[in-house]
């Protein structure tokens, strides 16, 4: 059978102009072709994008940061999100006010708290260990202070600020509290999960995956409880109390911290600006501190110094008050950002910030799985400090220890882990008092004491410990940190972004 022709062809046919066609029908007819093809080729074109898109689009990057309590991991997540999420930043900036008027009242209260153990001739930190309470005690090497009444003075001016330090910790919940003590007698109880049918040892910890967040969230809501403000959303949340209707419930004398105690509290601390000032500046109560070897400004969330500033009603925090406030991690703590800027702009990004106490430790360990890079903090200026859980161990040995087994994990053999050396300008504050790292750490031996010898000896000890602890010998990545100094930790995280993204994309090509 003869085939057909071209002429023929059905669909030709069906799709070829009428015979009759006028030049006007022909005009129509071509336009309205023109209008399919433009919208043919724009949903061919949203279909090309959003393919693109997809193939472009990466699974989010997981960092986590490990060390010891007050090693400055959350103040290193604090820096990721001041110079990569300045959105999320600003909206919570506000939010730490709270934070760092306990940070503050807390130094007072300290202070206080040795004041009168000395005038009541006790000449031992109220957080030494029993053994240490139970031990004979030396003879004093000096006379004893001539306390006067400006200092008894200055002790009844400041009382109020007990209550307010109670009032600060119950409006921003457990992760106010502190630990000093703990039933965990090793740096790293997350070793015992690596068998199976174990179970984690946890101290302390926090049915919260969003950190800090949880505990501005009390905060707003105590603030709506009574009508007069609500938070960010006009909502309550899961830390709320709320009535049959879903609307936050009447202040009460069941809820002595509503709206009203808060501002009281604010009032209270700014009452006492002038005696707050004029303890710091005493001259017997700094003699005091000398002799008990208590330096307050090298511990986290020190802010005595600032009480002119900070100690007002119309106090709002700066970027650098926010990345210096102490506010305890419980738990594993999940943040999520999206980068506005930087090489991986756009990219999500999820941190994960730890408690870092020995009995948090044993949490780790689900979280070592599938992780891109891992950021270790170990601050080297305590090399002559304990735990504050655990009075007998020395905090440098303890990350010694945590650093090894980190670095062991078999199952983060290929993992990344960039070490900080955390700390530094506290380190070289030390060395310039004239504290011998030799004292403490009898292998440091006759080097000189000075922070460029310090720094080489502990990351020459870093290194050989990763070296020989590694199951895969690793690259050795470090940096010398100060994480609260906002501008270079800055430059510090350009360069770890960029070192994360660069393994992130060759663990992506061989996926």
């Amino acid at each position: 059978m003869p085939g057909r022709s071209l002429d023929e062809d059905p669909l030709t046919l069906a799709i070829a102009p009428p015979p009759d066609e006028t030049p006007e029908q022909r005009a129509i007819r071509e336009a309205a072709e023109a209008e399919a093809k433009r919208v043919s080729d724009e949903i061919d074109e949203q279909i090309r994008r959003e393919r693109e898109a997809e193939r472009k689009k990466k699974r989010p990057m997981k960092l986590l940061l490990l060390g010891q309590s007050e090693s400055g991991k959350t103040a290193t997540l604090k820096n990721f999100q001041l110079t990569y999420a300045r959105k999320e930043w600003s909206e919570e900036k506000a939010s730490w006010r709270a934070v760092i008027m306990l940070n503050l009242v807390r130094n007072v209260n300290e202070i206080l708290a040795h004041l009168h153990s000395e005038m009541s001739d006790l000449p031992y930190n109220p957080e030494d260990s029993q053994e240490d309470l139970q031990a004979p005690r030396a003879p004093r090497a000096l006379p004893r202070l001539k306390f006067t009444d400006t200092q008894r003075d200055l002790k009844a001016r400041l009382a109020p600020l007990t209550n307010a330090q109670h009032a600060l910790e119950h409006k921003l919940g457990t992760a106010s509290i502190d630990p000093h003590s703990t039933s965990v007698d090793t740096a790293a109880p997350f070793e015992r999960l690596a068998s199976p049918n174990r179970r984690a040892l946890q101290e302390f910890s926090i049915n919260s995956s969003n950190g800090w967040k949880s505990a501005f969230d009390r905060f707003r809501t105590a603030r709506g409880a009574n009508g007069r403000h609500e938070n960010g959303n006009g909502s309550t949340n899961g830390n709320g109390s709320t009535n049959g209707n879903g609307s936050p419930r009447e202040s009460n004398s069941d809820q002595p911290y509503a709206r009203d105690t808060e501002e009281e509290i604010m009032e209270v601390i700014a009452s006492c600006r002038e005696a707050i000032k004029a303890l710091w500046e005493d001259d017997i109560v700094g003699e005091m501190l000398i002799r008990r070897k208590v330096r307050l400004e090298d511990a986290p969330g020190f802010f005595i110094n600032d009480a002119e500033r900070i100690a007002r009603n119309d106090y709002q925090p700066t970027d650098d008050d926010i990345i210096r406030a102490r506010l305890r991690t419980l738990g594993i703590q999940e943040y999520r950002y999206i980068f506005d800027h930087g090489r991986t702009m756009g990219q999500e990004w999820r941190l994960y910030d730890v408690g870092g106490t020995r009995g948090s430790r044993g949490a780790w360990y689900p979280y070592f799985d599938d992780v891109d890079a891992i950021i270790f903090l170990a601050p080297i200026s305590p090399f002559d400090e304990k735990l504050a859980e655990d009075r007998k161990v020395n905090r440098l040995e303890d990350s010694y220890l945590l650093w090894r087994s980190v670095c062991a994990c078999k199952l983060l053999s290929r993992t990344q882990i960039i070490l900080f050396l955390n700390k530094c300008d506290l380190l070289q504050a030390k060395l310039q008092r004239g504290v011998r790292i030799r004292d403490s750490v009898p292998s440091f031996g006759d080097r000189k004491n000075d922070l460029p010898t310090a720094t080489r000896y502990f990351q020459q000890h870093f290194k050989e410990i990763s070296r020989s602890s590694s199951p895969t010998q690793r690259p050795f990545y470090v940096h010398l940190t100060s994480v609260i100094d906002t501008r270079s930790t800055a430059v510090t995280l350009g360069a770890v972004e960029e070192s994360i993204l660069r393994e992130h994309l060759r663990r992506a090509d061989l996926m």
